[in-house]
């Protein structure tokens, strides 16, 4: 079986190969392209794999390219993970959004926005080329904004493309663990966006057990979540939020601390990657602790600053590990094998969340086999769950809007309609700014 990983000299990829090398089951993944633009990123890559492989009997085979069409031709499953504008792109993002007094998130807000902007055109080129050179093909986007880059490629593929977010998964494992259950035995009643969703319950074993996490102010302020955003907000909401909800409920701490970082996320990330690919052009250099080392500085610093803001100190170690690369595993198992799971993923409503029609892409439990995911009937959301996914959901029809038509008009009024963005005078001032920095963005006019 053929699996194409665009963006394939990206600093995770071995985060997947590595997911590969366990699975021994029949109708395993056998052979990997890796597709990049940048011919050192995918050396360097190919040098960490070789690296995992090296000990491992019957390594799923790794080629690489250049060549788009000749990475696609044939795959039976192609893994989306591009990065428009590269780490530069995102660390201008949050510069420009900050300077306005706004964040620059890379998935939230106008930093979402823009990297939405950017990414759009070139993730809907892809999808006509699956269609065309794969048809048969299985697509799973983990390009960020997944949700809002998922929907544009649904618009060519249909169900064939789902996206997937690791964000979901961990707060589940989470929730589960200091219920004291098994985090592979609990169903997660979650529903929303990506990055914008709650887990209004956790079954274990039939019975729903957030009502007794709720209640315990010990075990509430235990983990993460509790820690980022305080025991009496989570009782307030009777739910448990997505960690980027922590953008919206804090969002004035959140900007302050970014503003005072001595580095935004964007440019910490583009720093230490870039040492790291210095340093694979040292044949002698050893790739894969390298890799290692680099990504375990990596997860450490996630969102330090919300951290901070809150005062929830450091990560738990058990939260160190990632995450996105057994939902793929996981996803293209059942597919491939039907061997029938359940996933929270990103795809077509189909009715599951009334407020939002049947073609917007939403995140919830779906029941996978081998025809695809079914997403799971939910119950409503709460009206303030609802505003939010409402709101955001119509900013990002207009930013599919605008890399469709081009219009700048209409990538304002994108900016304009965030909830976090305050006036249409920034909204157009962001848009100046992106347009300025981004040569992806000259289309707007």
């Amino acid at each position: 079986m053929k699996l194409t990983i665009l963006g394939g000299g990206g600093f995770r990829v071995p985060l997947v190969y590595g997911a590969l090398l366990g699975d021994r089951g029949e109708g395993r993944v056998t052979e990997v392209v890796l597709h990049d633009l940048d011919a050192g990123r995918l050396s360097a890559v190919t040098r960490v794999l070789a690296e995992q492989a090296a000990q491992v009997a019957d390594a799923p085979e790794v080629t690489a390219t250049t060549d788009l069409d000749e990475a696609l031709r044939g795959a039976d499953f192609v893994f989306s993970a591009i990065r428009v504008g590269g780490l530069e792109g995102r660390a201008n993002d949050e510069r420009v959004a900050l300077a306005e007094g706004v964040l620059g998130q890379e998935t939230v807000g106008a930093g979402g926005i823009a990297y939405g902007l950017r990414t759009v055109p070139v993730a809907v080129d892809i999808a006509q080329r699956v269609a065309r050179l794969a048809p048969d093909a299985w697509v799973i986007n983990f390009t960020n904004p997944a949700g809002l880059v998922t929907e544009a490629m649904s618009r060519h593929l249909g169900d064939r493309v789902i996206g997937i977010c690791d964000s979901p998964v961990g707060l589940g494992r989470r929730i589960a663990r200091v219920l004291g259950g098994n985090p592979k035995e609990a169903w997660i009643d979650y529903v929303g966006l990506n990055h914008l969703g709650w887990v209004r319950g956790l079954h274990i074993a039939g019975r729903d057990e957030l009502p007794r996490l709720l209640a315990d102010p010990d075990l509430l302020g235990s983990f993460e979540e509790g820690k980022l955003f305080g025991v009496d907000w989570l009782q307030s909401l009777g739910a448990i939020p997505n960690e980027y909800l922590h953008y919206y409920y804090f969002n004035r701490e959140a900007v302050r601390a970014y503003q005072q970082a001595e580095k935004t996320r964007g440019a910490f990330l583009r720093d230490q990657q870039a040492h790291f690919y210095e340093e694979m052009r040292n044949p002698d250099a050893h790739a894969l602790a390298a890799w290692d080392r680099t990504r375990a500085e990596r997860e450490a610093t996630y969102m330090a600053e919300n951290r901070e803001t809150a005062g929830a100190g450091e990560r738990d170690a058990d939260d160190l590990s990632g995450g996105y690369e057994k939902v793929a595993l996981a996803l293209m198992r059942a597919i491939a094998r039907d061997e029938r799971t359940t996933l929270i993923l990103n795809v077509r409503n189909r009715g599951t969340l009334s407020v939002l029609d049947t073609e917007a892409v939403i995140e919830v439990p779906c029941l996978v086999d081998a025809n695809g995911a079914h997403p799971v009937a939910v119950a409503p959301l709460p009206d303030h769950a609802t505003g939010l996914v409402c709101a955001v959901k119509a900013v990002e029809r207009e930013v599919l809007a605008a890399a469709e038509s081009g219009s700048r008009t209409t990538a304002v009024k994108a900016f304009a309609l965030h909830p976090l963005v305050d006036s249409v005078n920034v909204a157009r001032r962001l848009v100046e700014g992106y347009t300025d920095v981004h040569p992806g963005l000259a289309y707007l006019r």
